[in-house]
C-alpha cells in the first residue's frame, strides 16, 4: 500500500485538511444562533439573511466591525479562551445598538499561526453564545492559518456584524437637550479596553501572576481580567419598545472624555457626578498598583459604566426602572448642560 505523502502545503505550516475538519466540528455550534431570515448553511462563499419587509417601512442596512485587542494576551496566560469570542461580539452589537439597530447577523475573522483545533472550537463556542446573547445569527467567517505571521499560539480575531433599523428611528444625538439626564448601565468590569496599559501594569511592572489570588478583588487575577464585555442589545431594544431614547454611547476606548463627545450636539457637554455609582474594585486596585492619574482612569476605562443613555428629564424614573427590570444595573449619573461662553470641554467629570 502506498502511504500518503504530506501535501506541500502542509509541509509549509498550513493543513487545508485541519481547516476542514474545524468547519464540520463547528457547524452545530454554529447553526444553533441562527434566527429567522438566515438562508443556507455554513460553507458558501458568502451568506444569506432575508429582510422582513412587513416588519422596515423605510430599511437601513448598519454595520460595524471591531476586535478585543490585547485582551487575547490575557487569554494566554490563562489558558482559557472559551469568553473571548462573546467579548468580540459585545464590541461590534454594543456599537451598533445605540443607534437604535437591531443586530442580524455576524462574521468573525479567525487568524493563527497553527491550527489549534480546541482552542479554536472554544473561540467559536464563545462567539456563539455571544451572538445568542445578542439574539444574532452568526453565519459565517474565516479561519486563516498563516505560519510565519504569527508564532506559536498566537491569534487574532475581528468580528464584522450587519444590523438594521428604520430610517426614523436612527438615533444619532440630534434630539438631545439641556437637562437631559444621563442613565448610566453598569459594566462587568474591564470589558476590552485598555489592556495593554493593564498587562504593563500587573504582568511587566509588579510581577504578578494570573492565577494569583487577590484579597482586594476576591477573586484570581485572571478571572476579574478576563471577565466577559457586557452585551446590552437585549435589554436596550425591549426599553427602546415602550421609550425614546435621545442618546446612546458604548463606553469603550477613549472612555467618557472621547466617547460621549461623538452624541453630542454641537454647544453641550455632558456633567458626570462620579458619586453616582459604585465603582468596581479593579478599577481603584490598578489606579493605584500604576500610580495612574484620575483623569487618565476616565479616558482609558470604562469605570464602571458600559453604556451610557440620554434621555427626557420627565421620562428618567421611568426608563431607569425599565432597564433594571429587564436585568441591568442602572443609575442616574449626570445631565447635559449649555457649554458657556469660551468653554471648551465638552465632558465634565465631578469626583
Amino acid at each position: 500500500m502506498n502511504k500518503i505523502k504530506p501535501s506541500k502545503y502542509s509541509e509549509a505550516g498550513v493543513d487545508i485538511d485541519k481547516g476542514n475538519a474545524f468547519i464540520e466540528e463547528i457547524r452545530d455550534i454554529v447553526s444553533s444562533t441562527h434566527q429567522r431570515g438566515v438562508l443556507g448553511g455554513l460553507g458558501g462563499f458568502s451568506s444569506h439573511f432575508a429582510i422582513d419587509t412587513n416588519k422596515y417601512k423605510k430599511p437601513v442596512i448598519v454595520t460595524s466591525t471591531d476586535g478585543v485587542g490585547t485582551k487575547l494576551a490575557v487569554a494566554h496566560l490563562c489558558n482559557k479562551h472559551d469568553t473571548i469570542g462573546i467579548d468580540l461580539v459585545a464590541m461590534c452589537v454594543n456599537d451598533l445598538v445605540v443607534g437604535g439597530a437591531t443586530p442580524l447577523c455576524f462574521l468573525d475573522y479567525f487568524a493563527v499561526g497553527k491550527l489549534d483545533l480546541d482552542i479554536a472550537k472554544q473561540i467559536i463556542t464563545g462567539i456563539a453564545e455571544g451572538c445568542k446573547q445578542a439574539n444574532c445569527s452568526l453565519v459565517g467567517g474565516e479561519t486563516a492559518e498563516m505560519p510565519g505571521l504569527y508564532q506559536g499560539e498566537d491569534y487574532d480575531l475581528a468580528g464584522f456584524v450587519t444590523g438594521i433599523v428604520d430610517r426614523d428611528a436612527i438615533i444619532d444625538g440630534s434630539d438631545i437637550r439641556a437637562g437631559d439626564k444621563i442613565i448610566g448601565l453598569a459594566s462587568s468590569g474591564l470589558h476590552s479596553n485598555g489592556y495593554s496599559l493593564v498587562r504593563k501594569i500587573c504582568f511587566a511592572d509588579n510581577k504578578l501572576d494570573v492565577n494569583q489570588y487577590i484579597e482586594e478583588l476576591g477573586a484570581k487575577l485572571g478571572e476579574i481580567l478576563l471577565k466577559p464585555t457586557k452585551i446590552y442589545v437585549q435589554s436596550v431594544l425591549k426599553v427602546l419598545k415602550n421609550y425614546p431614547l435621545n442618546g446612546m454611547v458604548h463606553n469603550t476606548g477613549g472612555g467618557f472624555i472621547d466617547n460621549i463627545p461623538r452624541i453630542l450636539p454641537k454647544g453641550y457637554k455632558a456633567v458626570l457626578d462620579t458619586a453616582t455609582w459604585p465603582t468596581p474594585p479593579i478599577f481603584s486596585f490598578l489606579q493605584r498598583l500604576g500610580e495612574i492619574p484620575w483623569d487618565e482612569m476616565y479616558r482609558t476605562f470604562n469605570m464602571g459604566i458600559g453604556l451610557l443613555v440620554i434621555v427626557d428629564e420627565a421620562k428618567v424614573n421611568d426608563i431607569r426602572h425599565h432597564f433594571e427590570a429587564v436585568g441591568e444595573e442602572a443609575y442616574i449619573i449626570g445631565e447635559i448642560a449649555p457649554m458657556d461662553e469660551g468653554e471648551t470641554a465638552t465632558v465634565e467629570i465631578l469626583r
